[in-house]
């Protein structure tokens, strides 16, 4: 049975030999702590934190190196953010199509009467008017947090807009690339971006366990740290460090997943951004062509290509979504997510919820061929069912 993997959405599964041999290098060669001993391989450990470091500056057009820091994923980040530079009385700006690591932190403010949230409505595509959210902003409105694609139905938020509207009001702008980064390019600086979240898993070609954000420098100054301990740094103070990227990074770094993240950067420079980006749309089209010929598929989304990532979301009549997902993986070797994929608030703008949808998410890996297939398994389905 082939083996066709469309849920790079949730994670890219197959990752390049460079980002496999990087991680096996550093567990068979050096295995220390970085910054926890003065002797070589605990420095050579340092040298891929740095190094990773550096190439996130680079890769996202970041002043200095220290202005990225690095968490276990992009939730992890997101909390610090949002958490870290929220205080009672401030009024955030947020979309109807975010995902729960957004939602879940602002909820929790919210309920706990910290904070005012407006969550600007998109249409049912997913699409944002930015007017809506300048006419959002009031006086005490400290930031604007959005994705920069659905994590659902792949839509694109015109960050270039809200970035100048953020800029005019003096908010904050925190962007949540989880379904961009590796794909899009992303220059912090020409966005008016203050805080960049990422994660190292998806579009990254990372591993797990992988992620964190860039940060403004003034943001660095603000945001309070959520985790306070050791760093390696300034060992005989019993406070946490002030100074970047100290302030933010207590405990052991996940260097074996440091090393891979970075030799994910270097694949990506290698391949080109525009070559791995067109590669997953043009696949997308011929995804987005062939579910809108087969009779009783509902696809959600723009359905374009130039609105959209390569995340495609559908309904299918007669079928019940979670057991059409397990068939497809059981039966054809076919592996999709079904449901509601982390974002309640999202499905209810684009009217799939409760049920939810069956997402396919097309990665740097996927061919022709594997779409060609999918697309013969759904008709087939629908023939028999």
């Amino acid at each position: 049975m082939k083996e066709v993997y469309l849920d790079n959405a949730a994670t890219s599964r197959v990752k390049p030999d460079n980002v496999l041999e990087a991680m096996n290098n550093y567990l068979t060669n050096i295995g220390c702590s970085p910054g926890r001993g003065g002797y070589e391989c605990s420095l050579q450990a340092s040298r891929i934190v740095l190094n990773t470091r550096l190439a996130f500056a680079d890769f996202f057009n970041v002043n200095s190196s220290e202005q990225i820091i690095f968490s276990h994923n992009i939730t992890h980040g997101l909390n610090y953010a949002l958490k870290g530079l929220l205080s009672e009385g401030d009024h955030v700006i947020t979309t109807s199509i975010e995902h729960n690591a957004v939602v879940r932190p602002l909820k929790g403010l919210e309920e706990a009467g910290i904070i005012e949230v407006d969550y600007i409505s998109c249409d049912e595509a997913g699409i944002l008017d930015p007017e809506d959210v300048e006419k959002a902003v009031c006086d005490n409105t400290k930031l604007l947090v959005t994705t920069h694609a659905s994590n659902i139905i792949g839509t694109l938020t015109p960050v270039q807009q809200l970035g100048k509207i953020a800029d005019k009001h003096g908010l904050y702008f925190i962007l949540d690339t989880a379904q961009t980064a590796g794909i899009y390019d992303l220059d912090f600086a020409d966005l008016k971006l203050d805080v960049l979240a990422f994660t190292g898993h998806k579009g990254l070609l990372g591993p797990t366990g992988t992620g964190g954000l860039a940060v403004s420098k003034e943001v660095a100054q603000e945001m309070e740290p959520l985790i306070e301990g050791g760093t390696g740094s300034i060992s005989d103070k019993e406070y946490q460090p002030d100074f970047l990227p100290d302030k933010f990074e207590s405990g052991t770094m996940n260097t074996v997943g440091l090393a891979g993240l970075k030799a994910g950067i270097e694949f990506i420079k290698e391949q080109g951004l525009k070559k791995i980006r067109e590669h997953e749309l043009e696949l997308t089209d011929r995804l987005l062509q062939g579910l809108d010929a087969i009779e009783g598929i509902k696809i959600y989304g723009p359905k374009d290509t130039k609105l959209q990532t390569s995340t495609v979301s559908i309904d299918v009549a007669d079928f019940d979504l979670g057991q059409l997902s397990f068939r497809l993986d059981d039966e054809y070797g076919i592996m999709t997510r079904s449901g509601l994929h982390c974002a309640p608030l999202a499905h209810k703008t684009i009217g799939s919820f409760p049920e939810g949808t069956l997402r396919f998410s097309i990665g740097y890996f996927n061919t022709a061929e594997e779409i060609d297939y999918t697309l013969e398994t759904l008709e087939e389905l629908m023939r028999t069912n």
